[in-house]
């Protein structure tokens, strides 16, 4: 009976000495009041009345969320940031006996490091520059913490707010910079308008002047190629009659067509060669050319112009150079209607 109360006991005590360590979790063990060792994750027993579990220490990441402080920038402005700190443990020993308040410690530090890195700063420089502080800190921190055991991972601030005062100057300072920039756009855009306007004029001008120049050249080949034809046609006409060998008889028939052409009743003078007057004479009209007898008036009246064909390159409102080639054209097809008339004449 006794053996079996002995072993109770004994069991008793075995199972209640019997730890088993979870998984990201360590045990710091003390014998007789100092350290022993570290248990890590398993099945772990310790020495019932001598050995204890001094600390159960969490080897997971954890966060710190500092509160809103008060700091003061390098222009001497107060602003209030909160931050927060990543960190995990990877020395349980250095956790338990390093320092009394790991957490309290860290939140301390992480305090006073900002506090001497914003008061390096410029309150712009600090609104802008959170990288910088995060990366400040996270090193410092870092360092500090590693007699305690702690490594800080990351580091990072979580809001800056400015006093009252300096956020109404802020909003003005971002209501001018909008107000600038719209300035500067309509700026930009109207003289981007402007300079495309006169681009497209300058084109269009170059153009038309480009148009005018190939009709005025056009113009002018048309009309050298219509003098051409023309004296091609005078020249292949008298080469034709050449060829012909026309007789008396002919000749005597252009020559009534002249004399018709002559006698229009507007001559004063007739210049006739001799045989010419044998002709007029054997005609019967000699009274009338020698003047005896009933003749026809001479007609005082001007001719009518000879009228040109119509050319639309050639319409009037165009410029100086189309007046100018319109009057040539005229002038041209004049001098060719008094050429034709005085071979045919001849």
């Amino acid at each position: 009976m006794a053996f079996l109360i002995v072993l109770a006991i004994i069991l008793v005590l075995f199972f209640a000495n019997v730890r088993i360590v979870p998984q990201a979790h360590a045990y710091v063990i003390e014998r007789l009041g100092s350290y022993k060792t570290t248990w890590s994750t398993g099945l772990h027993v310790k020495v019932p009345f001598i050995e204890r579990v001094a600390r159960m220490v969490s080897l997971k990441e954890q966060l710190l969320d500092s509160p809103p402080q008060p700091v003061i920038t390098k222009d001497n402005t107060t602003i209030m940031i909160d931050s927060i700190v990543f960190y995990y443990i990877f020395d349980a020993k250095l956790y338990s006996y390093g320092i009394e308040n790991p957490v309290l410690g860290l939140a301390s530090l992480t305090t006073t490091t900002m506090r001497n890195i914003i008061g390096d700063l410029e309150l712009d420089e600090t609104l802008t520059s959170r990288d910088v502080i995060n990366a400040k800190m996270q090193q410092i921190l870092d360092v500090a913490t590693d007699p305690w055991g702690i490594k800080v991972t990351r580091v990072e601030v979580k809001n800056i707010d400015p006093p009252a005062e300096i956020k109404a100057q802020m909003e003005k300072q971002m209501a001018a910079e909008r107000n600038r920039r719209v300035t500067v756009l309509e700026a930009t855009a109207h003289r981007e308008s402007v300079v495309s306007r006169a681009e497209g004029d300058k084109q269009a001008k170059i153009l038309a002047a480009e148009a005018e120049r190939d009709a005025q050249i056009a113009l002018a080949e048309g009309r050298a190629k219509s003098i051409e034809l023309v004296y091609q046609a005078e020249a292949n006409g008298i080469e034709a009659l050449k060829n012909a060998k026309i007789n008396e008889s002919v000749l005597k028939l252009k020559s009534l067509e002249a004399l018709k052409t002559v006698s229009d009743g507007r001559a004063t003078k007739i210049f006739m060669p001799t045989d010419l007057s044998g002709m007029i004479s054997s005609l019967g009209v000699v009274s009338e050319a020698l003047g005896v007898g009933d003749s026809t008036p001479i007609d005082t009246s001007p001719k009518d112009a000879a009228s040109v064909p119509y050319d639309p390159c050639c319409e009037t409102g165009k410029s100086a150079g189309t007046a100018d080639s319109v009057q040539t054209a005229r002038t041209i097809s004049q001098e060719i209607g008094n050429t034709m008339k005085q071979t045919e004449a001849e």
